[in-house]
């Protein structure tokens, strides 16, 4: 009997199975080294990156130094003042019965300001011109004893000794006129005193009696500014003394009429400061008056000084305080490295730095972020108006 032969599994198939597997092994590897491949640095990505301790180079704004002349300008504001204010009063005492004035009130040479009751000082002239009159008498008197006696000299009846006594009492009798007209005179004046005058041009600024009050001799009743003679008065800060006093030229401007400089030169300056304000007191006395000006006006007072040398202004943020000395951080233009330099301040502003020495006409310096700086750091210079 003969067997029915089949095929079993050979080899063939297997090896095409393996060769599948191995295919895609193969394909496998090949995806893995290609996103290795795209994923890893290139070599040339690799060498253009700098070492890690390489500085890195910032951007610093600088400004050139360039020495210029330049003034210095003050401005001070003050008050229209008069030069000369008198406290007027009687020279007699009295009671006071009118008051023709107030405050405010423009008088002229002459013009009545206050009265005092005149009744007393009418009887004293009064008395006085009967006083005069009794002297007269008796000195006329006198004069004719004095005169009859002359008449008999050469005579039995002529005593020298008596001529002597008429005499006497003549001279005595003339010298009681002469006191009595005295005491007329003062009398007069006394009762021409109750009437308190202006005797110059002015304004009345206080009034400081009342119609009905008894003032003594001398005692203030008003208060008269003279117009003739202005002034600006300010109180100068102490640092500020010296341009002050070596201004050369000064000029005002009142606050109601700006635009409009008038001349002003300093008068007096106090040599001790105002105990309230520690100022010390300056007048500056109008040259040129307008005529639109008036006692108390606010006025903007400046003045101008020109420097003893040539100074650099640079921003206030330029300055590095280094313990009490101001320095600025100077830029070399041929390594663009920053290094600190110290300097000598002219003055100080708002917002400013006028720098009188430590540096050179055309030197570079730092003007921004000049307390993150570091000696020997390399930056890049921008002017002003660049952008980093």
């Amino acid at each position: 009997m003969r067997v029915p032969s089949f095929r079993l599994p050979g080899k063939r198939p297997t090896n095409k199975l393996l060769a599948a597997a191995a295919a895609g092994l193969a394909l496998i590897a090949s995806a893995g080294l290609l996103t290795l491949f795209f994923t890893a640095p290139s070599f040339t990505a690799l060498a253009s990156r700098a070492p890690a301790d390489e500085p890195v180079v910032q951007p610093a704004r600088v400004l050139e130094i360039a020495y210029r002349q330049q003034s210095q300008t003050l401005v001070l504001a003050g008050t229209v003042v008069p030069r000369i204010e008198t406290t007027l009063g009687f020279r007699v005492t009295g009671k006071i019965v009118r008051r023709a004035v107030d405050v405010g009130t423009p008088v002229k040479p002459g013009d009545l300001i206050a009265q005092l009751d005149p009744a007393d000082y009418r009887l004293a002239v009064d008395n006085a011109r009967a006083a005069l009159a009794s002297a007269d008498a008796d000195y006329a008197r006198a004069k004719a004893d004095h005169d009859r006696y002359l008449a008999l000299r050469g005579g039995t009846a002529f005593v020298p000794q008596t001529l002597d006594q008429r005499q006497s009492l003549a001279a005595t009798a003339q010298a009681r006129v002469e006191q009595a007209r005295s005491q007329l005179a003062s009398a007069e004046n006394n009762l021409a005193y109750t009437e308190l005058r202006a005797d110059v041009a002015g304004i009345v600024t206080a009034v400081q009696a009342e119609v009905g009050q008894v003032t003594a001799q001398g005692q203030g009743v008003i208060r008269l500014a003279r117009l003739d003679e202005l002034e600006i008065l300010v109180g100068v800060p102490e640092h500020r003394l010296k341009v002050v006093r070596e201004s050369a030229a000064a000029g005002f401007e009142l606050w109601s009429d700006p635009g409009r400089r008038h001349a002003a030169t300093l008068r007096e300056l106090s040599p001790s400061a105002d105990p309230a304000t520690r100022t010390y007191p300056a007048r500056f006395s109008v040259i040129d008056p307008p005529e639109f000006i008036g006692l108390g006006m606010t006025a903007t007072l400046s003045f101008t000084r020109p420097d003893a040398r040539p100074v650099a202004e640079v921003p206030l943020a330029a300055i590095f305080q280094r313990g009490t000395q101001p320095a600025v951080w100077v830029v070399d233009r041929t390594t663009g490295t920053v290094g600190l330099r110290p300097v000598t301040i002219a003055r100080w502003r708002d917002d400013s730095a006028a720098i009188a020495s430590g540096v050179s006409d055309g030197e570079l310096i730092a003007t921004a972020g000049v307390h993150k700086l570091e000696a020997g750091q390399k930056v890049k210079p921008l002017h002003p108006g660049a952008r980093p």
